[in-house]
């Protein structure tokens, strides 16, 4: 469902808010191989800082950013990592 931007492929995510910082900026995970800070079966805690436009809750760890399904704007929540791509994660909230 999600994947990387220049895979090929189709991407819910990969032309928009995952590879950029404020002011256009690429990120530091843009096209390296840096470990990320987060692995699948991660629980963290992040603040939603902002709406894709899919409506998912878009989060940074580290300034690596992490989409959360159905977090809203402004949200603290915990959430558990579903998916960890090159550029960007995809999580989902836990209670």
């Amino acid at each position: 469902m999600y994947q990387d931007e220049g895979s090929g492929r189709d991407s819910s995510y990969g032309g928009g808010y995952g590879g950029r910082r404020e002011g256009g900026r690429r990120s530091s995970y843009s096209g390296s191989s840096e470990p990320k800070p987060v692995k699948a079966g991660d629980e963290v805690e992040v603040k939603i800082e902002a709406v894709a436009s899919k409506g998912d809750g878009i989060a940074k760890k580290d300034g690596f950013v992490i989409f959360i399904k159905g977090a809203k704007e402004g949200e603290t929540v915990k959430a558990r990592i579903t998916e960890v791509k090159e550029r960007f994660a995809v999580g989902e909230v836990i209670s």
